[in-house]
């Protein structure tokens, strides 16, 4: 059977698009714009508002509000969106605002995460696939999280930071400034604690290349000479591995804020 099942107690405006087999469980409400993917399931309460697009096989637990009006002062109601990838697990409560005008109009969730009680991803954030937020991490506007990474529980991310690939966030962590691909950040302000070694060792990494991330992050964040002296360094140290390239390049890239580095 193809056809979506909705709860009679469920409002979903004549203008959404279904998706087949898409579950709609009692008491959700479903905007005019708003488009579900095939067998996206919407456990009971949840609220799907603006320009969202959900992709297949999401499923969404109660409390959820996705796409509503950004927590944005300048935003004057212009038509921007929110998608929202593919196989993903957005638990109760949840919240995920659309972009802004300023801010390009559009916030992304990539495929696969996992956003857990209270998270909240705030207007024109950019997360990768494979993401998972802990409960209440907060992200601010226009922050980057690569794939992959992994954000501690009540966490707070400022706006505009930029979390690399395969990143962990220590619970409880306030982060202020830009977090390397495969780095482990910690404290109250968050500090650079090293590489998150157990995430690169799950997902397969090899030795060779976890040695070179190690002797590159050595070389990057410890000796003589400013942090963009040593990066650019490193780059030529490093060209033949992939994950110490990556991390340099980040490095080396534009960035908005400073980087954690380590405490001296």
């Amino acid at each position: 059977m193809s056809a979506p099942v909705i709860h009679p107690t469920a409002l979903v405006d004549p203008g959404a698009a279904i998706g087949a087999r898409v579950v709609i469980g009692p008491f959700c409400v479903i905007g005019p714009d708003v488009a579900l993917g095939e067998d996206v399931r919407l456990e009971s309460h949840v609220v799907v508002a603006g320009q969202t697009r959900i992709g297949a096989r999401t499923r969404v637990w109660p409390f959820a509000s996705l796409g509503h009006q950004p927590q944005d002062l300048k935003f004057r109601g212009e038509a921007t969106r929110l998608e929202i990838g593919a196989d993903c697990m957005i638990r109760e409560h949840v919240t995920m605002n659309p972009g802004t005008e300023g801010g390009g109009g559009l916030t992304r969730v990539g495929d696969r995460g996992l956003f857990m009680v209270g998270v909240h991803v705030g207007h024109d954030c950019m997360v990768g696939d494979d993401v998972i937020l802990a409960n209440n991490a907060t992200l601010g506007g226009h922050v980057e999280v690569g794939d992959m990474a992994v954000l501690g529980g009540i966490c707070a991310v400022h706006q505009r930071v930029r979390i690399g690939r395969g990143a962990m966030v220590g619970g409880m962590t306030g982060v202020e400034k830009d977090v390397i691909p495969y780095g482990s950040v910690i404290g109250d302000r968050a500090r650079l604690a090293g590489l998150n070694l157990v995430g690169l060792k799950r997902r397969g990494a090899q030795r060779d290349d976890v040695n070179a991330l190690r002797a590159a992050f050595r070389a990057v964040f410890h000796g003589e000479g400013s942090l963009a002296a040593r990066a650019e360094a490193a780059r030529t140290a490093y060209a033949g591995s992939a994950l110490a390239t990556e991390m340099i390049e980040f490095v080396a890239g534009h960035s908005a804020r400073a980087y954690c580095t380590p405490e001296d």
